[in-house]
C-alpha cells in the first residue's frame, strides 16, 4: 500500500511539474547588439571677420588651412556620412573631408534636429558633424543624453568631440587640435 501511495504521490508531483507554463518568448527581454556609432563633431574653422555685418561669411585663409587640416586629421577614419549646417563657413569646413572621402555633405538644421531619428539613421556609422560654437557642444550633449558641455569660446576652432555609442551606451572624448595655418 505504501508503494502505491508513493507511486501516486510521485505521479502527481511529476504531473504538476509537467504542467508548468512554457516561457513566453515574447515577454523575455533580449539584449540586442546595436553595434557602435561614432560621431566626430567639430566647429567650423576660422571665419572671415572683415565685414561684421555679414551673417554668412566664408572662411578666412587660416580657416581654409584648418579645414584642410581637419581632412588630414580624419584621413584614416572611415567616414560614412557628413553633416553640416547650411552656412558657408560650415560647408567650407566640411568640403575638404567630403572631397577626400567622396561623401556628400548633408545639410541639417540644429533647431529642428530629431536626435533619436538622427541616431537611428546613423546606426553603426562613422559620422562627421560640422556646426558652430553653440550647436557643436549641444549636439554632443544630445547624443550622450547629458548636459556636459557648454558653448565654445569664439576663438575655439580646434575642438573635436568624439561621441561613441556602443549598444546604447554613450562615451565621449574631447580633443583639441592646434593649427599652425598661415593667416
Amino acid at each position: 500500500m505504501k508503494t502505491i501511495r508513493l507511486l501516486i504521490l510521485l505521479s502527481l508531483t511529476i504531473g504538476f511539474l509537467g504542467c508548468k507554463d512554457e516561457p513566453n518568448n515574447d515577454a523575455v527581454e533580449q539584449i540586442v547588439d546595436e553595434g557602435t556609432s561614432t560621431f566626430y563633431l567639430i566647429r567650423h574653422a576660422e571665419k572671415d571677420r572683415s565685414d561684421p555685418d555679414n551673417t554668412d561669411p566664408e572662411l578666412s585663409q587660416k580657416g581654409l588651412g584648418r579645414a584642410m587640416h581637419w581632412a588630414e586629421i580624419l584621413a584614416e577614419v572611415p567616414i560614412d556620412a557628413i553633416y553640416s549646417t547650411d552656412y558657408q563657413r560650415t560647408a567650407m569646413t566640411a568640403a575638404p573631408t567630403s572631397v577626400k572621402k567622396d561623401v556628400d555633405v548633408i545639410y541639417y538644421d540644429p533647431s529642428s534636429m530629431d536626435i533619436a531619428q538622427f541616431k537611428s539613421d546613423n546606426l553603426n556609422k562613422n559620422v562627421l558633424v560640422v556646426g558652430h560654437s553653440n550647436t557643436t557642444p549641444e549636439f554632443a550633449n544630445q547624443l550622450m543624453g547629458v548636459d556636459k558641455y557648454y558653448e565654445l569660446d569664439d576663438s575655439d576652432n580646434g575642438s573635436l568631440f568624439i561621441v561613441q555609442i556602443t549598444n546604447g551606451i554613450a562615451s565621449v572624448q574631447k580633443l583639441n587640435f592646434n593649427c599652425n595655418c598661415p593667416d
